[in-house]
């Protein structure tokens, strides 16, 4: 495979991963008692906050991402919250057998988002990112 090829592959991969994390981020933090409520029934302690922190994550998480900011660290640290969350949110194993197709999809498709960005931990974000600009100089 050509260079190039990888350079723009990698960009649209980083793309495709963060475009989740930056639209669940932004709503979270659009709708904070909304999102908070959902945090509750998910037995969390401290909806509000969590909610706060959560968005934020997920929106500056997702940014650093398409634009390839210390992405190692943002995906792992990105990696292992969707392995957790999917557990804490997607128990398809707990769930009503009416539920568990659907509950199970959810948890099948974060798992496999994890490890796209446990890729990206492993690998970097290739020559087009800041991180590659930034390691050049």
């Amino acid at each position: 495979m050509s260079d190039s090829y990888k350079s723009y592959v990698s960009v649209v991969a980083r793309i495709l991963l963060a475009i989740m994390f930056i639209l669940s981020g932004f709503a979270k933090l659009t709708d904070i008692q909304g999102t908070a409520a959902y945090v509750a029934s998910g037995g969390l302690p401290f909806p509000m906050l969590l909610t706060v922190v959560v968005g934020a994550f997920e929106l500056l998480g997702g940014i650093a991402l398409v634009v390839g900011f210390q992405a190692r660290l943002v995906g792992l640290l990105m990696g292992l919250f969707t392995i957790a969350t999917s557990v804490v949110f997607h128990p398809y194993w707990a769930v009503p057998a009416d539920q568990q197709f659907v509950t199970q999809l959810l948890f099948m498709k974060n798992i496999s988002v994890a490890g796209g960005l446990l890729l990206i931990s492993a690998l970097g974000a290739g020559p087009l990112s800041v991180d590659a600009v930034r390691q050049n100089r």
